[in-house]
């Protein structure tokens, strides 16, 4: 790694952030539908679009009609914990982390909610003995876990006769990965992972034994305005019908419509996997090529195809952050610098809005960064 080559190309869209990440192909602003905005999304125009984006989503995640869908305030980490304060106290709980966002519900269960939780975890890369798992106790769990690079390999571990709920965060892997909706009784996710789109708004998916929950038990804690889902003992069914519990970004809304309408045109849910899977082989062979990089998730079983956490030799946080630093100053890769509380490393994110081609192209700048830090 004596000589430091330059490379001769870029990525096009060098747009690798983990969230928010890359907007879709051929994405601008001045092609968003922009009707709805000034307007109350109490009014027709307003319900329409938030129930036209809602119709998208089922449309595309190939979610079935059990399953009912709501958009709410607070991106991914406002709907899971609006289910959490909803649904949890009813009985046991289990809560499975092996990253940052399932230690943050572990956090709120034992802490917050002070429900004493049985905690499985297991280290950054890896993923709990999914066998352990006591589903006669209500289980939260990160799907693809987005600062570790690991995800569950499948929903088998669940049984169709389990006695608890499952609370799934989804975020990282909706759009990405096939999910049995039979085997998830509530999920969340935020439109500015897999479709690119803008945050600060959650989606929340309830199925029958989720809303059975909510009619039937009251927890012992106060809710606030924007978590309540039910009123008079009874769903509020509006708020999966566009009726939303506090006013939405019509701007966002529209955003994602664009994306949704782009997965569609792709061939829906898996076009989007096919550009996924494509976007974390190119970078499998990267890292396969290179001696120094490795993958945080060393089982490819348990490894992310969205949000990919790579191992440098010999590096530390500082080194990261230069190498990181590099990298964005030459337009090559922004965003790139693994998570804070995981261990040092890089974070490159293949979701379906990335190209291939920009992954390839992304490999000799790698060895470009590294041969210029170790020079």
């Amino acid at each position: 790694m004596s000589d430091v080559t330059y490379p001769a190309r870029k990525p096009a869209r060098p747009f690798f952030s983990s969230g928010p990440c890359a907007k879709p192909p051929g994405y601008a602003p001045e092609k968003l539908a922009t009707e709805s905005l000034g307007r109350s999304h109490r009014a027709k125009i307003g319900k329409t679009r938030l129930q036209y984006a809602i119709d998208l989503m089922r449309e595309v995640l190939q979610l079935p009609e059990t399953h009912r869908i709501g958009i709410v305030p607070g991106s991914d980490t406002g709907a899971f914990e609006m289910a959490m304060w909803t649904m949890l106290g009813a009985r046991g709980v289990t809560t499975l982390a092996w990253e940052s966002f399932g230690e943050g519900w572990v956090t709120d269960a034992a802490k917050q909610l002070k429900l004493d939780p049985t905690v499985i975890r297991a280290d950054y890369g890896q993923v709990p003995d999914l066998s352990q798992v006591d589903f006669t106790t209500d289980v939260l769990f990160t799907w693809n876990g987005t600062t570790s690079g690991a995800r569950v390999p499948n929903a088998e571990w669940i049984p169709a006769d389990r006695e608890g709920l499952t609370f799934a965060d989804a975020t990282s892997a909706v759009f990405a990965y096939d999910i049995d909706w039979a085997k998830i009784d509530v999920a969340t996710f935020s439109w500015q992972k897999v479709l690119g789109g803008e945050g600060g708004h959650g989606v929340l998916i309830l199925g029958p034994r989720a809303v059975e929950r909510l009619e039937s038990y009251t927890p012992a804690w106060p809710l606030p305005k924007v978590f309540r889902l039910v009123s008079k003992g009874k769903l509020a069914e509006g708020v999966f019908k566009g009726e939303t519990i506090n006013t939405p970004s019509m701007l966002a809304v529209e955003d994602a419509i664009f994306a949704l309408e782009w997965a569609k045109g792709l061939g829906g849910l898996e076009g989007l996997q096919a550009r996924s899977n494509a976007n974390a082989a190119a970078l499998d062979k990267i890292v396969a090529e290179r001696s120094w990089l490795g993958h945080l998730a060393e089982d490819e079983a348990i490894r992310s195809k969205t949000s990919v956490c790579l191992t440098v030799e010999g590096a530390d946080a500082d080194f990261i952050k230069q190498f990181a630093g590099l990298l964005e100053k030459e337009g090559a890769a922004y965003d790139v610098a693994g998570y804070r509380d995981a261990p040092a490393g890089l974070r490159i994110w293949c979701g379906a809005t990335v190209d291939t081609a920009d992954i390839e192209a992304l490999g000799p700048w790698l060895d470009w960064a590294y041969a210029s830090l170790k020079k």
